[in-house]
């Protein structure tokens, strides 16, 4: 998992710099959205719903901006209604990605996401060739700069913790996803800020691909995040040290 994981702490850092530049905010309400218009408009009986709403917040978006798309969501006000996507592909290297969409314009999206795979040296696959790869995980981020790893492994394993890893200056509490949000709480109640939590797909086993292969992968694994209507993107990719 410390491939994926790699990839998870580069996003997490990269989600904090675009949300000061406010480029994260036209995805999160989107997620927000369309989660309430899947679940409900209540985080406490939305879980995907509450992850949605917590990101916002972390990302300083307003909350008059948070609750018009929960009222979006839920048909209180009128919105653009957004369809969900998969798409499964393989990058530079063989490694594994899974592209998850939200788009007004299924047409428009499918094009584009293609055109940037053929661009960055990728390619599409058939359903199911690539999310066997992967698990759903919870994923709590805490600054390993500021708390003891020991510490923060106790009260995660204590409250029902998978595992507990290290990734630079980031500790990673993988939880399974119905737990997220209690661990996320016991952290809390143990006097442990929480970075960032989320919803992950996990890859069972990493690729590490040569360093020109990696960086290619790298290069469009970006290049993909950064597209209007792709919420998030999975790999198993490994850099190579």
């Amino acid at each position: 998992m410390s491939g994926h994981n790699k990839w998870s702490t580069i996003k997490h850092k990269k989600g904090k710099a675009d949300a000061v530049r406010g480029a994260l905010f036209s995805k999160l309400v989107k997620e927000i959205t369309a989660s309430a218009r899947e679940g409900g408009g209540d985080p406490n009986m939305n879980a995907r719903l509450r992850v949605a709403v917590d990101a916002a917040k972390a990302s300083n978006m307003p909350a008059d901006n948070i609750e018009k798309a929960i009222k979006r969501g839920t048909g209180e006000i009128e919105g653009v209604v957004y369809e969900e996507m998969q798409y499964e592909a393989y990058g530079p290297g063989g490694v594994a990605i899974l592209i998850d969409v939200l788009t007004d314009n299924k047409n428009r999206a499918a094009a584009e996401i293609r055109h940037m795979l053929t661009r960055g040296g990728g390619r599409l696959g058939a359903k199911n060739s690539v999310a066997y790869h992967f698990t759903s995980r919870g994923q709590i981020f805490v600054d390993a700069r500021k708390y003891d790893e020991e510490k923060v492994m106790e009260a995660g394993l204590e409250a029902g913790a998978e595992d507990i890893q290290s990734e630079d200056d980031t500790i990673i509490v993988v939880t399974s996803p119905a737990q997220l949000y209690t661990v996320k709480e016991s952290l809390e109640k143990a006097g442990i800020t929480v970075d960032g939590a989320e919803s992950a797909k996990v890859a069972d086993n990493v690729v590490v691909p040569d360093r020109k292969e990696a960086e290619q992968a790298a290069r469009l694994l970006e290049m993909l995040e950064e597209h209007d209507d792709v919420q998030a993107v999975h790999t198993n990719l490994e850099m190579p040290e």
